[in-house]
């Protein structure tokens, strides 16, 4: 059974647009097709925040991959891609988030989706709307467009870069 997943990419080593390009041209394998993709956003660090700034988008996928084999695709390109978990929270080449695996709510040791903390984080919940903008929550219930009203601070903007995604569309999704 093919579901629609939504994934979190972020960046702030580097080349970080090219390492969102690269991420999602690694992703889109057999098993997972990619969709769309979001605007890219430049954000501020969060929980780490002596680093730089981070580049974010959301991706949207077809796959029919089961949960725990979609997480073990996205560490193997977050691996190929250099990804390095020296400090934590800290400077990455890449990372992909799980946040929504179709309406699932899954809480399976090193597998939790929804991810626990997109509902905290501006810079997940900017990009997801684009993508989704009646989106609601599976586990809080809520809408995603409550959820993010509720959030203050973290810096968050859309930049005019847009991602060319595998099926090569370069138009990010209208705002």
């Amino acid at each position: 059974m093919v579901k629609t997943v939504y994934l979190g990419l972020g960046s702030n080593v580097g080349d970080r647009h090219g390492w969102l390009e690269e991420a999602l041209r690694r992703l889109d394998a057999p098993g997972l097709r990619i969709t769309r993709v979001s605007s890219v956003y430049e954000t501020e660090p969060v929980d780490y925040r002596e680093q730089a700034w981070f580049l974010n988008a959301v991706a949207e996928a077809q796959t029919a991959l089961f949960p725990r084999m979609l997480l073990r695709r996205v560490l193997e390109v977050e691996r190929a891609m250099g990804r390095r978990r020296l400090v934590p929270k800290g400077p990455r080449t890449i990372d992909i988030d799980i946040l929504l695996y179709g309406r699932a709510v899954i809480e399976a040791g090193d597998l939790t989706v929804p991810h626990p903390r997109m509902h905290e984080r501006r810079f997940v919940l900017e990009p997801l709307l684009e993508l989704m903008p009646d989106g609601v929550h599976p586990a809080l219930r809520q809408p995603l467009a409550v959820l993010l009203a509720k959030l203050d601070g973290q810096a968050v903007r859309r930049t005019p870069v847009a991602l060319r995604s595998p099926a090569g569309d370069t138009k990010p999704v209208p705002a």
